[in-house]
Formats: C-alpha cells, structure tokens, sequence
C-alpha cells in the first residue's frame, strides 16, 4: 500500500500528536517528516506531502484543502507560546519584525495591528537584527520554543491568542491536519485514534522532555494549549481567514 507522507511541525506543542503517531500502528503506513512551520506548508503546496500539520493561513495558498482530523493546534485564550515582544506599549510601536518562521502568527498580529490596535507600524520581514534590536520604538513577532522563558525579559508583552479572544471573544485555532487532496475516511478514523492516544499520554511524554525552570512545559501542553477542534475553532479559522484577505 502506498504511504500517506505526512509533514508536522518540529515544535513542543506537537510532541503529544508525534507522540502518539510513533507509539502507534499509523507509523507503519505513513511517511513522516518534521519541519518548521513555513516548510510545513510549502511542502503540502508543493504537493510533496499528503498531510500537514499547517499553519491556518496557508489555506489560502491551496487550490483544494480538506481538514482531516478531529484535533489541531489551538488555544481559548492565551497560549504562551506566540507572541509579539515589545521594547515600548503597542500603540507606540513603529517597526515590528515579522518571525521568519511563521505564516500564521504574523497574519495574526497584521490583523491585531488593523483591527484592534488600530496602529500601522512598519512591517520588517528577515529584519538583520531580527529579536535582538534596541530600538526603543521596535517590537517582533515570535513563536514557538524560541519565546520560552522570554516574558520576562520585555517590559511589553502580548500573547497574540489571548489578544485575538479579546477582539473576537472566539478561542484561535493556530494550525490544522490539512490535506491537498481527499484521504480515506478509513485513514482518517486510524489517524484521529493515533493522535488521541498521544494526548491520552501527555504525562508520560512529559517524562521524556527536558526539564526548563524558566518555562512550565506541563502547564503549557496540558493547559495553555487546547487541541480539539471545535465548532468556534472552526468558527475563528474561517473568520481569520476573511480577515487575512481584507489585509
């Protein structure tokens, strides 16, 4: 039988889904791959994979898309882990460092710019001195195991999902299983079982991460981070989605 290739992000907060994949039969008829978020989506737009963890923005890069499963990348209020750090209060803001790693998050923080801030600062991609300028007026956008342990050393801070849920008053959905193409149901119902049963083994998996004393991982993926997809993740996607192309 030929293998579903499946890319995931490479990231702590898809550890429970990799978990559970490998710990799983559904390792046995897929090819895995894990990558940054932005090659995470190229290559299912590039029709090198099947299935991939993406990040929600990327839909609008696909001319066919299926969400394919029951959990996602998610959050009702903050997440902890996406962020715009700051060197001075949002509204005073007049460069902002989009992360080079991220689709998603800077959509997000473009659409928290317009819409709730109401700011319009310059928008810096692949800036030199990315997340290390001085500026006093400057801020980035980062995401990921890169922002852990990072709250405390910004004076200005703003999780960009605890944000959204003000704005919206909806949880925000950062990444979805997308497909380029339709996949079996049979597939699906095997694969939905194999990333349950990663997140049913979050407290063993947590054994098996290193410990940090500046970032508490069981908080994050226990509690911070919410993984099933619901109808108001749904809701949010397709509502960031129409505020994505009104940028």
């Amino acid at each position: 039988m030929k293998k579903i290739r499946i890319s995931a992000v490479s990231y702590t907060n898809t550890k429970p889904f990799i978990y559970g994949i490998q710990h799983t039969s559904i390792i046995d008829q897929i090819d895995l791959s894990l990558d940054i978020p932005s090659d995470c989506a190229q290559k299912l737009i590039d029709d090198k994979v099947d299935i991939g963890l993406i990040p929600v923005a990327a839909t609008l890069n696909l001319p066919e898309w299926h969400i394919v499963s029951d959990y996602c990348i998610g959050a009702n209020g903050a997440v902890n882990s996406v962020f715009i750090f700051s060197n001075c209060d949002i509204h005073e803001v007049k460069t902002i460092q989009l992360d080079p790693q991220s689709r998603s998050s800077n959509n997000l923080a473009k659409v928290l710019m317009k819409n709730f801030w109401k700011v319009e600062p310059e928008q810096i991609v692949n800036a030199p001195d990315y997340a290390q300028s001085a500026d006093p007026y400057t801020a980035f956008v980062q995401i990921g195991d890169r922002t852990f342990g990072k709250k405390q050393q910004f004076k200005y801070v703003y999780d960009l999902a605890e944000e959204w849920q003000k704005m919206t008053d909806l949880p925000f959905m950062f990444a979805a299983w997308i497909s380029n193409k339709p996949i079996t149901q049979e597939f699906v119902d095997q694969f939905n079982i194999s990333l349950k049963y990663g997140l049913d083994h979050r407290p063993e998996l947590l054994k098996e991460l290193p410990k940090r004393d500046d970032f508490d991982l069981k908080d994050y993926l226990m509690h911070k981070l919410d993984f099933t997809l619901t109808e108001d993740k749904k809701k949010a996607l397709y509502l960031f989605l129409d505020y994505i192309k009104a940028l």
